[in-house]
């Protein structure tokens, strides 16, 4: 009696029965008897855990001794040779996560993180058989690689996916994975919230919140509903001792299939964009624009003939909904174009005027125009060694930016460079040279083309806008 008592204190939250591992999402209800409180999740972990999987990276790191004042006397050298002589050394750097098979044919899922600069990778399974991979996709943008395990006529456990839209908060979930390398581990735990943004991590965010135990080494495993389907890949947690605190994120299987399968078709993500920027709706702003409660996301720039302006989308509209999802920044709102694809149609939710009506987005990729043209400047002049480039709506998609920003962006810089010694930085956006408006590379070209006695810069960096000069 006391052993069915200490279950039931621990599973109050136990909000699905486990009758069968197949049993439907919808079928979610409360424990009544102690038979119902008795229940394992080991049904579930059973079917599930084949199919997660230890991801071991290794990566060559770059290094240099210090340089002994010795270095180069004939007398130190024989006793010593060159072992202090400021010789490069490469030293050989491994990591640990998860990641989740989720083709038969080997096609490995993990984060981004758990691979960056990786040179060779091996998957371990949970039956200990290890097998090398190959590096098919790596998506920074939103934090997910996708493996292909080297083994030729192998087939594997998997997981499918879960219609990430379909979960809610307070449904029972396990989170599987590798914390600090101790082994294959099985945390439970429920969806704590959806939809969450600016938690970091990737440039689309829009997590979904777990408390199940998450640590360092998880990264890249399973966030399993109880019909053992994939609701979504383990990414991060938020805690200032490093380890687990309840609060952990997991990128949205829905998202996930998308980069799998951009993975297996060709190894090329292409996202449809909105084509405008906005402004998430404070109480304040919903008062005035006649709206019942802080909600959607004001537009406030529109991209001439993009996909919002070809809709009928003005400046000034609000937009609340995209297929019937709530958007409440443009993070969400990035999120729900970027699950669809390109050539689709959205229906999208607007008020305008304090009426509420429907608009046709037709989805496109974001176009290369103006061309990027990366010029490195070789002319003497402060931007001497510098590479810049043309942003674009693609240029700005693939390097994580505001598919909004305009402008000519810094993108490399020598370190001889006199650009270096003021502190101009890649990422910087050069707004003028002494007075003249740059807005396109051919402007910076031409703008530092001749020799000055002083050279002046506004560059924006961060939102912030910085002056610089120097003489010539």
């Amino acid at each position: 009696m006391k052993l069915v008592k200490r279950n039931l204190a621990g599973l109050v939250i136990f909000t699905m029965l486990l009758v069968q591992a197949g049993s439907a999402w919808a079928d979610k209800q409360v424990p009544e008897t102690a038979l119902q409180v008795n229940l394992s999740y080991a049904p579930v972990v059973k079917d599930v855990a084949p199919a997660v999987v230890n991801v071991f990276t290794r990566k060559v790191v770059k290094g240099r001794n210090a340089r002994s004042p010795f270095a180069g006397d004939p007398l130190f050298e024989r006793f010593f040779g060159d072992q202090f002589g400021g010789r490069t050394r490469d030293r050989v750097q491994s990591s640990l996560g998860s990641g989740v098979i989720v083709h038969s044919d080997g096609i490995v899922v993990t984060n981004n993180h758990v691979i960056e600069q990786g040179t060779e990778f091996k998957v371990v399974l949970a039956d200990r058989r290890e097998f090398d991979a190959e590096l098919i996709l790596q998506d920074e943008r939103t934090d997910l690689a996708v493996l292909k395990l080297k083994a030729n006529g192998e087939v594997f456990p998997t997981l499918e996916f879960f219609d990430s839209d379909e979960a809610e908060v307070g449904d029972l979930v396990l989170a599987i994975g590798n914390p600090f390398g101790v082994g294959q581990t099985v945390t439970s735990g429920i969806i704590s919230a959806l939809a969450r943004t600016h938690v970091g991590v990737s440039d689309y965010q829009f997590f979904i919140q777990t408390d199940a135990a998450i640590n360092p080494g998880n990264s890249g495993g399973a966030l399993v509903a109880m019909n053992g389907k994939l609701v979504g890949v383990n990414t991060m947690i938020v805690s200032r001792s490093g380890g687990s605190v309840g609060i952990g994120f997991a990128i949205p299987a829905n998202m996930v299939r998308l980069v799998v399968e951009s993975a297996v078709n060709g190894g090329k993500i292409n996202r449809p964009w909105l084509g405008a920027s906005g402004q998430t709706v404070t109480g304040d702003l919903a008062s005035t624009l006649g709206l019942d409660r802080p909600s959607g996301v004001l537009i406030n720039k529109l991209h001439p003939g993009g996909p919002a302006d070809k809709a009928g989308i003005e400046v000034g509209d609000v937009i609340l909904r995209i297929d019937g999802f709530e958007v409440n920044d443009m993070q969400s709102a990035r999120y729900r174009l970027a699950t669809l694809e390109v050539g689709a149609k959205a229906d999208v939710i607007i008020v305008r005027g304090g009426k509420e009506r429907k608009v046709g987005l037709r989805l496109k990729a974001p176009p290369h125009e103006p061309a990027a043209h990366e010029t490195t400047i070789a002319t003497a002049s402060v931007m001497l060694g510098v590479t810049v480039a043309n942003l674009s709506p693609a240029f700005n998609e693939a390097k994580g930016l505001d598919t909004m920003k305009e402008g000519v962006m810094v993108i490399g810089i020598s370190n001889r460079s006199p650009a270096a010694r003021v502190g101009l930085r890649p990422g910087d956006v050069v707004l003028q040279v002494n007075d003249v408006e740059i807005n396109t590379v051919e402007d910076l070209v031409e703008a530092t083309a001749e020799a000055r006695r002083r050279w002046a810069l506004v560059v924006e960096r961060g939102g912030r806008i910085l002056r610089v000069s120097m003489r010539g």
